[in-house]
Order: structure tokens, then C-alpha cells, then sequence
């Protein structure tokens, strides 16, 4: 069969993980109109017959503020060290900018890394112009061309493919898949059939928890939040929220715990009947810039 990984990469908030949940039919990374949502490198699993697709969502490439910001930079440039096929988002109703010449760059660098001594790549280079539901198609064509004008700019890569897609329509999603499909290397599936992600379900959890108190927090907040579970013992969870001030803890609590219990109930929704989910705030100041808070909590 064919098996192997494709590593999605791109600025912050481009849709990579909206795309990816789309690529392997069911959620595996949460979502939010905020930049920086993913925080970890979170595998999906395609399976298909003759064919399984390991799906790798990764943090956005910025220019990091934070120690934080540096982590997840970090982890997504970690994620493009050992792939059969690299895809690069860019955003379709955007202009391409350095933040996306750095994207491809790395993404070039990879799949030219993991080829052969000629420099051919493995699987190759697939550029995804997302988001065409928010550009006409004559701005979405001159997009293209930009794209491709800047991915040879920067040297190429071997079988570099464009698609423009709309990860939240599905709009030129299968064709991008089934192009991937084909470029995957012969080999054993990675993974069980009934496994579509590996990662674990307390950081699943807690992941969800975040997922809802971005959709509810202000401006202010949402690099300010980190989520973990701290319990495990089934039915019962307990989930740790962090915050760095102490106004920010009245904010997530919300009036008389209205924000808090809004959230349990969205996240109890999603997991399995049963769940008890306990919900805490606690304030340590500017984790995001210190090591120990950052191993902590698992970044």
C-alpha cells in the first residue's frame, strides 16, 4: 500500500487546521478565528483503501515575541524534518508576503532535504491556496501566479504542485488529497485502522477547553490562555486554565461562573456520555516567557 506523512505548514491563521480537518474527514485539531490556535504539532489519519495518509498539523510560522512564540516555531520547523510530502498554505485572499516566502522556504528545504542525493524530493511540494471562497476568480488566478513566481524565486522544488481549495467549503480538497495519495511512498500503514489521531485524550481535552475559551475571550486573552489536565480518573476530569493576570481569571470566569460553566457544557458535548468535566482558573504570571512554566505545561 501507499503510507506516508504529509506536513502542512503556513503563516498563522491561513486555515491549516481547519484544512486538515477536512483532509481526514473528522476533527483532530481544534479551530478559531484567532492566529496561533494550534500550539502542537497534532497528527490525522486518512485511510483509504490502498492508502493512508498521516496528516501533520502544525503551529503557524510568525516571528516570535515569547518564549512561547519561539516553542511553536520550533515545533513546526521539527515537524518538516522527516516528511514524504510537504504542503504549504497560503491564503488566497491575501498577498503573498514574507511570511510566506519563509513558509515555502522551509517547506523547499524539507522536501529537498528528504530526497535523494540529486535533490528531487520525496513526494514533493504541494502549495494550497486556501481560502477561494473569499476571492473572486480572477484575484484567486493572479494569486497562483505569485505563488508559483515566489516558489521559484526561491529555487523550486521538485514536482511542486498548486491547488486552490476552500478548507471550509471542501471546495478542490479531493483533488489535493488524491494528488498527495500519489505521491506517497510504498510501504505499511503507520497506524490502526480505527485510529485517526494519536494525540493523547487528556491533551485532546484540554485542547477542546481552549477551543471554547477562545471563542468566548476578549482581544487581550487568547495568548494569555494555556489549558491542561491535571486529573484523569474517568468519569471525572479536571482541567487546569491559565492565565497571566488576575483580571484576566474574573474575565474566563466570567459573572457568577457564566463563561466557565458555557464552556464545560460545549466541551462535555464532544466527548463521551458521562464525562464529568471539573473547570479551575489559576494566574501565573507571564508563563509564556518563562522555561519551567512552558515545560509545565507541556510546550
Amino acid at each position: 500500500m501507499k503510507a506516508g506523512f504529509a506536513t502542512v505548514v503556513g503563516r498563522p491563521n491561513v486555515g491549516k487546521s481547519t484544512l486538515v480537518n477536512r483532509m481526514v474527514g473528522t476533527k483532530v485539531s481544534i479551530v478559531s478565528s484567532r492566529p496561533n490556535t494550534t500550539r502542537h504539532s497534532v497528527r490525522g489519519v486518512l485511510h483509504r483503501p490502498g492508502a493512508q495518509v498521516v496528516f501533520v498539523d502544525t503551529p503557524g510560522f510568525h516571528r516570535p515575541r515569547t518564549a512561547l512564540g519561539e516553542r511553536l516555531v520550533e515545533a513546526a520547523d521539527a515537524s518538516l524534518g522527516d516528511v514524504d510530502v510537504a504542503v504549504a498554505v497560503l491564503d488566497a485572499a491575501a498577498a503573498v508576503g514574507p511570511g510566506d516566502r519563509l513558509v515555502l522556504a522551509r517547506a523547499i528545504a524539507a522536501v529537498r532535504g528528504h530526497g535523494d542525493p540529486g535533490g528531487e524530493g520525496a513526494g514533493g511540494l504541494f502549495v494550497a491556496l486556501n481560502k477561494v471562497d473569499r476571492a473572486s476568480p480572477t484575484d484567486v488566478l493572479a494569486q497562483l501566479a505569485s505563488a508559483a513566481a515566489a516558489t521559484e524565486a526561491l529555487g523550486g522544488a521538485a514536482c511542486t504542485e498548486y491547488f486552490p481549495v476552500s478548507a471550509r467549503t471542501g471546495e478542490g480538497v479531493d483533488g489535493l488529497v488524491d494528488a498527495i495519495v500519489e505521491r506517497l511512498p510504498e510501504g505499511p500503514a503507520y497506524y490502526p485502522e480505527e485510529m485517526v489521531t494519536d494525540t493523547p485524550e487528556a491533551l485532546q481535552v484540554a485542547e477542546l477547553v481552549r477551543e471554547q475559551l477562545l471563542r468566548r475571550a476578549r482581544e487581550e486573552l487568547p495568548h494569555s490562555i494555556a489549558c491542561r489536565v491535571t486529573e484523569w480518573e474517568w468519569p471525572r476530569i479536571r482541567c487546569e486554565i491559565v492565565v497571566e493576570r488576575d483580571s484576566q481569571k474574573g474575565i474566563v470566569i466570567g459573572k457568577g461562573g457564566e463563561v466557565l460553566k458555557d464552556v464545560g457544557t460545549a466541551v462535555r458535548k464532544q466527548l463521551p456520555p458521562g464525562a464529568y468535566l471539573e473547570l479551575y482558573v489559576r494566574v501565573e504570571k507571564h508563563w509564556q516567557q518563562r522555561p519551567d512554566a512552558l515545560d509545565r505545561l507541556g510546550y
